[in-house]
């Protein structure tokens, strides 16, 4: 699959790549291809710089695409087996270290570390050696190669035995967890994730708390981060490409779709996210429906449209959350509705171009999460709103470190607290909304994506000294 054995000198890796595949009713595949900071960069470091970016294969047809030979131009495509990835990706990225990093855990209960997680990061362990085994194949002599994520955190070291000549950094695009809640994991898992982390020559987090607590976690349990360096890039949102799809006409149509849903004349608290834990949605809701309590000069006169696409919902605890924000957006709606107002606009598919209408839309952005590396919609509402827009932001978003002094900030547990900064961003007088929105769109797009990966090459390459 468009190999470019031992010939590559910029190599990514990570669980998804791309582009993916479908086989269609005729067994032909079609290939989508996706977007995003890693393909704007690649993009951006120009066809002759012999880039490879090294991926799983994530479905059937994905599967299907390896065994035919067919692939992309600068991707290889690894046919990891089918239950080894799951084990991996479900088991233990997303069950655990996605957990433990988010701290989201109910520790009465969980996490239980018994024989069957021993089994799982068995099987972890063979997969991100699949990935080590390939970038080692495939990178020419002093290759730069970037590893994505904490899917992948073993292989820095992997690939440092493998090929000591390659320059390695790894991007880290959650949280970090603090000692604390680290030292959960069993202490020889605890030293394996570090141990794999520090093989890389530079390591990336998307602020500086995140990449405090990952020194903290090495100096107390692994002795230090030894000659590895840190560095932090705090991705962007892509303005241009944002403002010229919020103008198309699919956009447009939603846009009136969405006014009438709303109702003319109301006000309008937007949230965007996948119905992950950490984003919090139901403490979202929870406050709307405290405000409207509290405010009862809010009813019939702003609306909460917000939307919640489904994510994991291979995992149970997943679909027990989504159909938990279903009913709870249900029991406000019977508890407040009237004929001609719907409080809470809820919808469940995902459709980008809808999301995209509903930032030009909003008066209020409530972004609450638990607990984010970043969080792009943040820093994409701003840049997208058409007659600016208050931003409702938690302090445990990455987001925070960057937009907090013209964000109303929020504690996320805090329901009563987030119900009184909604009414405040409600009550902002436009020409404070307006200035705010300006700053936080200047500081959203310090860092577009192709320049966020850019500026980590350029690290890593030594070109610089961070």
């Amino acid at each position: 699959m468009a190999s470019t054995s031992g010939a590559a000198q910029v190599l990514v890796a990570s669980n998804r790549g791309p582009v993916s595949y479908q086989v269609r009713d005729d067994g032909s595949l079609h290939a989508k291809r996706g977007g995003g900071g890693l393909v704007s960069g690649l993009s951006a470091i120009g066809p002759d710089a012999g880039a490879l970016w090294v991926c799983s294969a994530l479905g059937d047809g994905d599967r299907e695409a390896v065994r035919r030979g067919i692939g992309e131009d600068g991707v290889r495509m690894l046919d990891i087996p089918a239950e080894v990835h799951a084990d991996a990706y479900n088991g233990i990225a997303n069950s655990v270290l996605w957990f433990v990093h988010h701290m989201l855990y109910q520790t009465p209960l969980e996490p239980v570390f018994d024989a069957e997680f021993r089994r799982q990061w068995a099987s972890y362990e063979t997969y991100n050696r699949a990935f080590a085994e390939a970038l080692a194949a495939e990178a020419a002599e002093g290759a730069a190669v970037i590893v994505q994520d904490y899917h992948l955190v073993l292989v820095p070291g992997m690939l440092r035995e493998l090929r000591p000549d390659l320059r390695i950094g790894h991007f880290s695009h959650t949280p970090w967890a603090p000692p604390e809640y680290f030292r959960m994991l069993p202490d020889d898992i605890a030293r394996a994730v570090l141990r794999g982390m520090l093989g890389a020559d530079r390591l990336g987090f998307l602020t500086r708390r995140w990449a405090d607590a990952f020194t903290a976690c090495c100096e107390a349990f692994a002795g230090g981060v030894g000659d590895t360096r840190i560095g932090v890039h705090g991705l962007g949102a892509d303005a241009d490409f944002l403002r010229r799809r919020a103008h198309e006409a699919d956009v447009e149509e939603r846009m009136t779709a969405l006014r009438a849903e709303i109702g003319e004349g109301r006000k309008a608290i937007v949230r965007v996210d996948r119905t992950e834990l950490s984003k919090n949605i139901v403490r979202g809701l929870l406050a709307y429906r405290q405000l409207l309590a509290d405010h009862p000069e809010w009813r019939e006169r702003v609306a909460h449209v917000a939307f919640a696409y489904p994510s994991r919902q291979d995992l149970a605890v997943y679909r027990d959350y989504t159909a938990e924000v279903q009913r709870l957006a249900a029991e406000i709606n019977d508890e407040y509705g009237t004929a001609d107002w719907t409080p809470v606009v809820l919808h469940v598919k995902d459709d980008f171009a809808r999301s995209l209408a509903a930032y030009r839309l909003a008066d209020v952005a409530l972004v609450n999460p638990i607990r984010d590396g970043m969080n792009l919609v943040a820093k994409e509402v701003p840049v997208v709103s058409d007659q600016g827009c208050a931003l409702v932001l938690s302090r445990e978003a990455g987001a925070h470190e960057e937009l907090g002094e013209d964000a109303v900030t929020v504690n996320p547990y805090d329901i009563v607290g987030t119900a009184d900064a909604l009414h405040r961003a409600l009550t902002m007088p436009l020409s404070e909304r307006a200035d705010r929105t300006k700053r936080l769109t200047a500081a959203a797009t310090a860092l577009p994506p192709a320049q966020w990966f850019l500026d980590q090459l350029t690290a890593l390459t030594g070109q610089s000294g961070s």
